[in-house]
């Protein structure tokens, strides 16, 4: 477990906490572009242009993010056939999505032509969603599963288990963090 790939994995992790926080810059200046923009058309065009460059930067900031989902079905598929399906799929479109992320980075940042960057958004776009939609089938199964484990745990407990309210207290707290992770691959679509 401890290949190139995992230590690629691993060193293109730590820049995450980048992305999230020049992403925090993106959206902030766009919030604050939005504000201004009738009032303060001088100071709107400055938070703009800190929007786009945001963007842009973090576009370098996920390269070899693709890798990324290459190690995780390489190193976990999936606990049966339907998930390892599942996670090919939800996997392959987020590579897709950070693979054609790059050239569309490069065709706006000047380095390829940039009348590719609209193809290369579609492709990229396309990619997302796809892997969304895969990723929200997956955890869906999953809460479904963990609510059956719940009720018969409820069903065979009828004096006060401290085993079995710690094991619904994790499904629960499962099933919330899934609901979390759904609800913000719903807002990403």
């Amino acid at each position: 477990m401890n290949d190139t790939v995992d230590k690629l994995v691993i060193f293109l992790a730590k820049s995450d906490g980048i992305d999230k926080l020049v992403k925090t810059f993106q959206y902030v200046s766009k919030l604050v572009h939005w504000q201004v923009e009738t009032t303060h058309p001088e100071i709107a065009n400055r938070f703009k242009e800190w929007e786009v460059a945001s963007g842009l930067s973090r576009k370098a900031f996920r390269t070899g993010r693709f890798l990324t989902g290459f190690n995780a079905l390489r190193r976990n598929p999936g606990s049966s056939p339907t998930f390892k399906f599942l996670a090919v799929l939800a996997n392959a479109g987020e590579m897709v999505y950070f693979f054609f992320d790059h050239f569309l980075w490069l065709s706006r940042i000047g380095t390829l032509d940039a009348k590719l960057a609209r193809r290369m958004s579609f492709i990229s776009a396309f990619g997302e969603s796809f892997g969304y939609i895969f990723f929200i089938v997956s955890d869906f199964i999953i809460m479904k599963e963990g609510l059956e484990a719940e009720r018969k745990l409820v069903a065979l407990t009828e004096e006060d288990s401290k085993d079995a309210e710690e094991n619904i207290r994790k499904i629960r707290a499962d099933r919330v963090m899934r609901l979390m992770a759904v609800a913000a691959n719903i807002a990403d679509f």
